[in-house]
């Protein structure tokens, strides 16, 4: 396979100028979306050019101290983005979210690098860990996002029903076990529909990546089949954990659903 081709910064420029078309429809169907896209193209331009930078310095191997508070900032992010997303709020979202989120990227990524990337030079090396640790969290998140939200928001239109099942002797595991089990399902719908159609309808952006910088296509289908795998993994663990929290927080061991302590954000 060839050598990549590299992108000068006037052809992203270029590239740049489709979010026009965006802007396009917006405007003509009054959609008032003109704002938000331009702040979302803006963000997208500086937050990728700093991730470069620092990726520079961390890929160096005299700085491989830089690999693990580069991830712990990384996983923060991901964890306080998930608990902002939720449609309602309770004290200790953020932890709940952070905790799930760290727990469950870290041990898979862990996994990964310990027992699949055996070939790396070490453990931590930051060109395979910092790249599987992102796709990771940035899935995970997904899918711990879309379970809480999934979850707190039954619990507010099944109350009744919860409520009524508390009262006839049933424990709060009882009362809230289907609505429990619905998010979790609900969380972990987007990662199973990728899985169906991965190869078929779509080609992920790590293995297009790969072949279009002169990878193998072969070898870059089995680091595809290897990180769907991880971020099912992840998705599934990090989805359960914040739906548990976020239950023994909701609901006391007194067996009492807490509906105050949900709050609806503004």
């Amino acid at each position: 396979m060839g050598d990549y081709v590299e992108i000068e910064y006037w052809q992203v420029a270029l590239a740049a100028l489709l979010i026009l078309i965006n802007g396009a429809i917006s405007i003509a169907l009054q959609l008032r979306m003109e704002k938000t896209l331009l702040i979302a193209s803006v963000r997208t331009v500086v937050q990728l050019l700093l991730v470069g930078l620092v990726l520079d310095s961390v890929f160096d191997p005299e700085l491989w101290f830089l690999v693990f508070p580069l991830a712990a900032i990384m996983t923060l992010i991901a964890g306080i983005t998930a608990a902002r997303r939720n449609q309602r709020s309770y004290v200790g979202i953020t932890l709940d979210t952070v905790l799930s989120v760290w727990a469950s990227a870290w041990l898979v990524t862990g996994f990964a690098m310990l027992a699949v990337m055996q070939g790396a030079d070490s453990w931590h090396q930051p060109q395979y860990l910092i790249p599987i640790l992102g796709m990771v969290l940035g899935n995970t998140l997904n899918g711990i996002t879309v379970g809480l939200n999934t979850f707190t928001e039954t619990l507010v239109t099944r109350r009744d029903h919860i409520e009524s099942l508390l009262a006839i002797g049933a424990t709060r595991f009882e009362a809230s076990r289907d609505s429990r089990q619905h998010a979790i399902r609900t969380g972990m719908i987007p990662i199973i529909n990728s899985m169906m159609i991965v190869g078929i309808v779509s080609l992920p952006g790590m293995m297009t990546g790969q072949i279009v910088s002169g990878m193998e296509p072969m070898q870059a289908v089995k680091y595809q089949i290897v990180i769907m795998f991880l971020i099912a993994s992840a998705t599934a663990l990090g989805t359960v954990l914040v739906v548990h929290f976020s239950f023994l927080r909701i609901f006391n061991r007194r067996h009492q659903f807490l509906n105050n302590a949900l709050t609806k954000k503004l």
